[in-house]
């Protein structure tokens, strides 16, 4: 009896082990296979970009004036986000803050491209954002707009 309960829980185990698993692995968009469409978006809407070394392309809107953030700074921000196709998926009305370094990496590299009192448009690659997994409403290998104000650096 002991044996055959043992042999069950072995069983479902692995089963629901095997559940989780995908039979496609995870593949991340490269940054030139986005480029296109991230370069469209930037046409269609108006961006007068520059483009990053990591793939980023932006547009300060105004530079600041305050403090430029690092890494280690909190920062306060008033933002929206949207996939290329203009769904938005995020938005602030008033100031969220966060520390710089906990955020995507797209945001880690772009928010110190101003300083305080700043506003920038970017469009980052999938690779610096939430890559092939996606996150909630944000479909794997989606880049993404985000127009940020800078309110604060502490």
């Amino acid at each position: 009896m002991k044996r055959n309960v043992l042999l069950a829980f072995v069983l479902a185990s692995f089963l629901f082990s095997a559940c989780g698993k995908s039979d496609s692995p995870c593949v991340p968009a490269t940054v030139a296979s986005e480029k296109t469409a991230m370069v469209a978006y930037c046409t269609a809407n108006g961006i007068n970009y520059t483009e990053h070394p990591s793939g980023i392309l932006y547009e300060i809107m105004a530079p600041g004036l305050g403090t430029q953030p690092a890494l280690t700074n909190t920062v306060s921000t008033v933002y929206t986000g949207k996939l290329l196709n203009g769904t938005q998926f995020d938005a602030s009305a008033n100031p969220v803050s966060f520390l710089l370094s906990g955020v995507i990496q797209g945001w880690q590299i772009g928010i110190p491209l101003i300083k305080k009192g700043g506003r920038i448009k970017m469009v980052i690659p999938s690779s610096l954002s939430y890559g092939c997994t996606g996150s909630g409403s944000i479909p794997a290998n989606s880049p993404l707009y985000f127009e940020v104000s800078l309110t604060d650096v502490r």
